[in-house]
C-alpha cells in the first residue's frame, strides 16, 4: 500500500472522507451575529436600467460579522459574493457613503423563510437583498421601492444601534 500526502488546502483527508459539517451558521444567525447594510446607487450600464430612478438603478448588501465583511453584488448575469480583506474596525458603510452612495442599516437578518410556495420574483439585485435580509424583509420590485421600505422599516420599527451611524 503506498501512502499518498494530502496536498496543502485538499478538501478531503487521506482516505477521501470529507469531515461532517456542522450547522453552525444556523446558532451565529439566532445569536445577532451579523449586522447587515444595503447600498443603492448605479449608473445606466444598461438601456433598460434608465427606466429607473438615477441614483437608485442598482442595490447590494454589506454583511458584517466577526471575522469581517461580505459584500453580496447582484451583477447582470452573475452573483458576485466577496470577502474584502479589511483592517478591522472598518467603516464600510461610511466608506460607501463617501463614494456618494446610499446606505441603509444595520439590520438584524431575519430567519430563513421556507413558504409553502417559492417565491415568485425575478432575480435581480432587489431579490437578492431580500434574501440576505430574510423574514420579514419588505417587498419591493425596483431599487428605489426597496429604499423607500427599508426607510419606513427603520422609523418604525427599532433597528440595531451603531455609533458609526450616529454622526454621519
Amino acid at each position: 500500500m503506498v501512502a499518498v500526502e494530502q496536498e496543502h488546502g485538499a478538501a478531503s483527508p487521506p482516505g477521501g472522507a470529507a469531515p461532517p459539517l456542522r450547522a453552525a451558521h444556523r446558532h451565529a444567525l439566532a445569536e445577532g451575529a451579523q449586522r447587515v447594510w444595503i447600498g443603492f446607487g448605479g449608473r445606466a450600464d444598461r438601456a433598460w436600467l434608465r427606466l429607473l430612478r438615477p441614483g437608485f438603478r442598482h442595490c447590494f448588501a454589506a454583511i458584517e460579522d466577526a471575522q469581517g465583511w461580505t459584500v453580496v453584488e447582484p451583477l447582470s448575469g452573475r452573483l458576485l459574493v466577496a470577502r474584502p480583506v479589511l483592517v478591522p474596525g472598518f467603516d464600510l458603510p461610511g466608506f460607501y457613503r463617501r463614494a456618494g452612495l446610499v446606505v441603509l442599516g444595520p439590520f438584524a437578518p431575519g430567519a430563513p423563510h421556507c413558504g409553502p410556495l417559492p417565491a415568485l420574483a425575478p432575480y435581480s439585485c432587489v431579490a437578492v437583498c431580500r434574501a440576505v435580509l430574510g423574514q420579514g424583509a419588505p417587498f419591493a420590485m425596483t431599487p428605489r421601492g426597496l429604499f423607500r421600505a427599508l426607510q419606513e422599516k427603520m422609523t418604525t420599527m427599532d433597528k440595531v444601534l451603531d455609533e458609526r451611524n450616529l454622526f454621519s
